[in-house]
């Protein structure tokens, strides 16, 4: 296993890559926690988020299998997201997460500031 990649060989780096890919978390989160929306309700619950990044996400995740996207022939059409069964299979992943967050980040936090006020480690 000496020549191996790491990045090849760590086991989680594909799920790393689809699920925490920027404004991937917010996305499903949305959705997870507000059910299905129409893509101006994702836009106002994610302001930060511009039209054309959250087109091209919303379309990576339903490639991905994260969310459906449900096309509704009225006039005018209708849109709306949904977060998947293997999108919500992520639940419990994101609560580890977040119990780690709240209970490791003000230790980060204060590495940061030692780290910070030890000035240049040129």
């Amino acid at each position: 296993m000496h020549g191996t990649d790491p990045e090849q060989a760590c086991p989680i780096a594909p799920v790393v890559d689809i699920v925490f890919s920027r404004w991937t978390t917010p996305i499903l989160w949305a959705l997870q926690e507000f059910g299905r929306q129409r893509f101006v309700m994702l836009e106002r619950r994610i302001p930060s988020i511009t039209p054309k990044v959250l087109t091209q996400r919303l379309r990576q995740l339903e490639r991905d299998g994260l969310i459906t996207r449900t096309y509704y022939p009225e006039v005018p059409p209708r849109v709306e997201y949904e977060i998947s069964d293997l999108g919500r299979s992520l639940g419990p992943l994101f609560a580890h997460l977040s119990t780690w967050a709240s209970d490791n980040l003000p230790a980060v936090d204060a590495a940061r500031a030692a780290y910070d006020s030890a000035g240049s480690r040129g």
